[in-house]
C-alpha cells in the first residue's frame, strides 16, 4: 500500500464520527447500511453524515452502491486489511512477537470521598 493512501485513510479515520461510522459499517458486514440507517444509528444530521461519508469514500475505506432509491454504504474490507497489513508490516523487526496480552478488567473502586 502506498504511503499517500495510508495517510489519507488514517486522516479520514482520525475524527470521532468517521471512526464510529466506519466501525458501524464493518459490523454491518458486506451488505452494508442505507444512509438513513447510519444517520439514525449514529445520531448525526444528514448534512454532516454526507460530509463524513464522502471523506471515507475518498479515502477508499468505504464503497457506495445504489439499491433502488437508497444509497447503501459498506466497508471496503480489502482496503481495511491492506491498511492494517501496512501498519503491521515487519512487526517486531522480524523477531517473534510477544503473545497477545490477556485483557484484564479491574473492578472499579466504588469508594466515595467525603
Amino acid at each position: 500500500m502506498e504511503s499517500e493512501l495510508v495517510i489519507r485513510a488514517l486522516g479520514a479515520l482520525a475524527q470521532e464520527h468517521r471512526l464510529a461510522l466506519f466501525r458501524l459499517l464493518v459490523q454491518a458486514g458486506p451488505e452494508g447500511l442505507a444512509a438513513g440507517a447510519i444517520a439514525e444509528a449514529l445520531g448525526v444530521p444528514a448534512s454532516s453524515l454526507s460530509f463524513h461519508l464522502a471523506q471515507l469514500t475518498n479515502a477508499g475505506l468505504i464503497a457506495q452502491r445504489r439499491d433502488g432509491r437508497s444509497l447503501i454504504y459498506s466497508a471496503d474490507y480489502a482496503a481495511m486489511n491492506a491498511l492494517v497489513g501496512f501498519l503491521m508490516e515487519n512487526c517486531c523487526g522480524g523477531a517473534a512477537c510477544a503473545p497477545t496480552a490477556a485483557c484484564v478488567v479491574e473492578p472499579k473502586d466504588e469508594r466515595k470521598s467525603a
